[in-house]
């Protein structure tokens, strides 16, 4: 997400994004805290537009860059493997800070600091936001892709399990499997498997890529054992026992 692309629907978000408009007309320095994929780069950029934006894990780059700036955005601060020699510099140059973290550290020195401090729940506790979201990267695949096609929502399921970077990657996935052809979802799988062939049983061991979407697209359409094994031409139990063979996929 860019500077501008945080999505605020649900109160939290209205909440944290207020706290963020705030800090733009102020000179204070802040340090914005949650889980990857939450929003917080996106807060902070829109924050300090002009800002360079430092990853506190390069600690050398990071050093050069502090002895010339007066504003400065570091992520993954928990990753910095000195955390008092930043501290110092940013003192030293009183240089404007707005750092992102994964979680709260304990430090004396930072919370001196950075007189504001706020979190950023996951995505999993702003479920209002999400539908936002899914509209914004359906636009950036439809621009990615080149296709006018929108975007399917029919049985999507969001996967929230690392945010906005799950999320994202699920659409783009899903906005491009939409409108793939059979030749080009067979280039896919040849690809996939050209490296991991070698075995004398690979046939049965990948034989689930086929099997299981096939199952699983005809469960979702008919919604039952009786018409799909009918509609794949399947003697029941042999379905039965394909199913069974692939349940940790289904």
């Amino acid at each position: 997400m860019d500077a501008t692309s945080f999505i605020a629907v649900s109160n939290t978000s209205k909440e944290v994004f207020k706290t963020a408009t705030l800090l733009k007309t102020l000179g204070v320095n802040a340090l914005i805290t949650g889980e990857s994929g939450v929003g917080k780069k996106s807060l902070a950029k829109y924050i300090l537009p002009d800002a360079p934006i430092l990853d506190a894990s390069n600690f050398d780059e990071l050093l050069i860059t502090l002895e010339s700036v007066t504003q400065i955005i570091i992520i993954n601060l928990q990753n910095s493997p000195n955390l008092n020699t930043i501290i110092d510099l940013i003192k030293v140059h009183n240089i404007r800070v707005v750092a992102t973290a994964n979680n709260y550290i304990s430090n004396d020195d930072l919370d001196e600091l950075f007189s504001v401090k706020f979190d950023i729940p996951p995505l999993s506790q702003r479920t209002e936001d999400v539908e936002g979201l899914i509209e914004l990267f359906s636009k950036e695949a439809s621009s990615l892709f080149c296709v006018d096609n929108e975007f399917n929502i029919k049985n999507f399921i969001p996967d929230l399990s690392q945010n906005s970077n799950s999320l994202k990657r699920q659409v783009m996935v899903n906005y491009l499997l939409q409108d793939i052809k059979d030749v080009e979802l067979m280039d896919i799988i040849e690809n996939y498997l050209f490296d991991k062939l070698g075995s004398n049983s690979d046939y049965r061991n990948f034989l689930y890529l086929y099997e299981v979407p096939l199952i699983k697209a005809g469960l979702n359409k008919f919604n039952s054992q009786l018409k799909l094994s009918d509609k794949l031409g399947l003697n029941r139990n042999t379905l039965r026992k394909k199913i069974a063979d692939n349940k940790q996929y289904l």
